[in-house]
């Protein structure tokens, strides 16, 4: 076994996998994992969307170059902050103790634990899983950044755990692209401390033509290769950046309630981003940069919405007293407590 995994093995030590060799196989509570390159990997079936969400995300995550400039990581930071702490770094301090154990359940390639919690994953025993291969990105950004953590390949319905355990579940764009955001979430909280914290973010339901469009576009990239489809995004991703460019403000006068639009002044290009079609635009960023974000939200077949009535009554049902609710046009952001 390499060193890299040696120095970090609070969770492979506690699911007696520390002494687990490259290409070795280990059975956790009925299921099969396999050491390969240094990382345990969950021999399991899933359905045939969560399947096709995976693969997409696999694809996503390799091209590195899409998400890793200053002005991208720059904007993640800040938007986390706003959305989960109100934009205050020390909350994090009382979140995150000294050997805090951390569940990143959907952790991708820590594009969004490691902007967030940053040093922070050091005092931590950080456990992040994905059901992708983008677990292994995640560990060379991990290591490209001198910041401590494991990983696990693994669906985060089926983690090798029977009891709470988790400090910190952290789960950042995650549960929606899971066959039923209501299950995960009631499955994942059943692993968190009394007294800890979940923190999540889901997509929020939108406008009756913004919706139609979304899953129309879904509909028409299924079939494709991800290559292709996420070539046949960067039309619409154009469109965007011409629309953000013109910098056009337009008054809307009235509420149009059937459509979702509120009175008010807005943005042209945040008019149709919101309510036709989604096509992200951020003027210091290159289109690959702004493709990458409507491929992340156009290629997944599992990609639920949700209203704030749902989240609040799910968070009830799982034992969660709900902390912090930060509800946005995007989507919506919780803090919640375990009883």
């Amino acid at each position: 076994m390499k060193e890299s995994l040696k120095r970090s093995i609070f969770w492979y030590e506690f699911l007696h996998a520390d002494k687990l060799k490259e290409g070795e196989s280990i059975e956790i509570l009925s299921l099969e994992y396999i050491l390969r390159n240094n990382i345990m990997r969950q021999k399991s079936a899933h359905s045939e969307s969560q399947d096709q969400t995976k693969d997409a995300f696999s694809f996503k995550w390799t091209k590195r170059d899409t998400y890793e400039s200053a002005s991208v990581q720059r904007d993640a930071h800040q938007w986390l902050l706003e959305r989960y702490t109100g934009g205050h770094q020390a909350v994090l301090d009382a979140w995150l103790k000294p050997g805090a154990k951390v569940l990143d359940a959907g952790c991708g390639s820590g594009y969004s634990a490691i902007p967030f919690f940053g040093e922070y994953l050091n005092r931590s025993h950080y456990l992040g899983v994905d059901i992708s291969n983008a677990v292994d990105v995640a560990a060379e950004r991990f290591k490209d950044k001198g910041l401590k953590g494991e990983f696990l390949q693994a669906d985060i319905l089926n983690l090798p755990f029977s009891a709470p355990l988790f400090d910190v579940i952290f789960s950042e764009g995650v549960l929606h692209h899971t066959d039923s955001t209501r299950m995960s979430l009631r499955y994942l909280s059943g692993f968190l401390l009394p007294g800890g914290r979940f923190m999540f973010y889901v997509y929020r339901k939108k406008g009756p033509i913004r919706e139609f469009t979304d899953d129309h576009i879904r509909e028409y990239l299924k079939d494709m290769g991800n290559q292709e489809a996420w070539d046949a995004l960067i039309p619409l991703t154009n469109i965007g950046k011409v629309l953000g460019d013109l910098r056009v403000q337009i008054s809307i006068p009235r509420d149009i309630p059937y459509l979702g639009i509120q009175a008010g002044s807005i943005d042209l290009q945040r008019l149709f981003y919101w309510y036709v079609f989604k096509a992200f635009y951020k003027p210091d960023w290159t289109i690959e940069e702004m493709n990458h974000v409507n491929f992340d939200w156009y290629r997944p077949l599992n990609c639920h919405r949700h209203t704030t009535e749902e989240i609040q009554q799910w968070c009830k049902e799982a034992g969660l007293i709900i902390e912090h609710m930060n509800v946005q046009e995007a989507g919506i952001t919780v803090v919640a407590i375990k009883k």
